[in-house]
């Protein structure tokens, strides 16, 4: 069972985008949502059951924390005890400690406010990465970046032009922690309503991160 957050703390079709790449996947996912209007409910009753707890895009850092701390060790304790989380965009800050659940070993900003960022506006627009070496352009709404401890135990797997990781596959635990700044994700219309095109959808890649953090 994988489990994708869907609430206050989250954007209308970003659980949704989420929930469609794992079931996309070769894990075969019973894919279920939980959230405060949902029939299943963020806690430590529903989280043991599940192999990973996906925690998709949203609003504000500060916005979404407001709705999730009350969480924060429930979701800490499912991923040490060998749980995988799987974040996006807003889910990657939430990795993050400042605030945020302090899952990575290190902590995360703002792309758009790092130094040499191609990207600084916080609108809906593209952005470049290189993904296990290949450039690809993915959809962005001022996403992440994360920075690591000296010696961090973590496999960087894509970075943005100036070199700042954009998504990483870190241990916690017993567990593991999958994140990325963009949105791999990122379906066809989120493009179209935005006005922005590419040539190809990055949800291989979003396949690959569930790869990355499922066989960590």
């Amino acid at each position: 069972m994988a489990l994708v957050y869907r609430g206050p703390a989250s954007l209308p079709g970003c659980p949704e985008a989420v929930a469609q790449l794992l079931r996309g996947s070769r894990w075969g996912f019973d894919v279920r949502y939980v959230g405060p209007d949902e029939d299943t409910q963020v806690s430590a009753r529903a989280l043991p059951g599940a192999v990973l707890y996906a925690q998709p895009g949203g609003g504000l850092l500060s916005h979404g924390y407001r709705h999730l701390r009350r969480h924060r060790d429930e979701i800490r304790d499912f991923v040490h005890a060998g749980g995988r989380y799987l974040g996006f965009c807003l889910g990657g800050y939430l990795a993050g400690a400042t605030p945020g659940f302090g899952l990575l070993p290190g902590d995360t900003d703002q792309y758009i406010a790092s130094a040499a960022a191609t990207v600084v506006e916080p609108h809906d627009t593209l952005v470049e990465v290189a993904w296990r070496g290949r450039t690809r352009t993915l959809f962005f709404q001022d996403g992440p970046y994360f920075w690591l401890r000296p010696n961090a135990g973590a496999t960087v797997v894509a970075t943005y032009p100036n070199g700042t990781v954009a998504a990483l596959v870190a241990g916690f635990g017993r567990g593991w922690v999958g994140v990325v700044g963009p949105h791999p994700e990122a379906t066809g219309d989120w493009y179209a309503d935005a006005g922005l095109h590419v040539d190809r959808l990055g949800v291989d890649l979003g396949l690959d991160l569930v790869d990355a953090v499922m066989t960590s």
